[in-house]
């Protein structure tokens, strides 16, 4: 059986995999795309994955397999990011209140012989946010590092519906891409 690697710093899609049952090691990706205004919202979220897989398996020796993983949160066609500071996550959620939006995970498989690319949308309505929730969600730092300044998993009542793929909001669409996985690793 081959080696799987995944190409990511997140402590949630290790988690997730970890879960999955599949035994992997990590090694991290430092290929962060730029937000353009240019490339559409899931182009870009497969791109990154692509990158941050290509990058990983460029510096293996041996059969391996490596997967890449992007997630991003659209608005209105608009990505956003991970937010720079508390202000900027303040903007994010506060554009997401009482609004649907798209949770965009885009993943790369590689291996010598065989690579798949492909992408999970999931639809996420916000509820409406109070101040006060919003400041606690803020003040207790769980924005930090994740894109749209949130995660579903989080314990806050942001969100209203899930409508698709919980994992893939929370970062890495498992059950989405486990046949393919297990065919890598074969």
């Amino acid at each position: 059986m081959k080696k799987l690697i995944l190409a990511s710093a997140s402590p949630r899609r290790k988690q997730l995999l970890k879960d999955a049952g599949y035994d992997f090691t990590i090694e991290i990706s430092d290929k962060e795309g730029v937000i353009d205004d240019i490339t559409p919202p899931d182009k870009f979220a497969v791109r990154c994955a692509i990158n941050k897989a290509e990058d990983v398996f460029s510096r293996q020796n041996g059969d391996v397999v490596v997967l890449g993983a992007d997630t991003i949160v659209c608005l209105d066609g608009k990505i956003l990011g991970k937010p720079k500071d508390e202000t900027h996550a303040r903007e994010m959620l506060e554009s997401l209140s009482g609004k649907t939006h798209q949770v965009i995970t885009g993943y790369a498989l590689i291996s010598s012989n065989m690579r798949e690319t492909g992408k999970v949308i999931t639809k996420v309505t916000f509820n409406n946010l109070s101040k006060d929730l919003l400041n606690a969600y803020l003040k207790s730092g769980l924005w930090q590092g994740k894109a749209g300044a949130y995660g579903i998993q989080d314990g806050y009542d942001l969100v209203k519906i899930c409508d698709g793929d919980y994992d893939n909001v929370v970062g890495l669409p498992v059950q989405a891409i486990d046949d393919t996985i297990k065919e890598f690793l074969k």
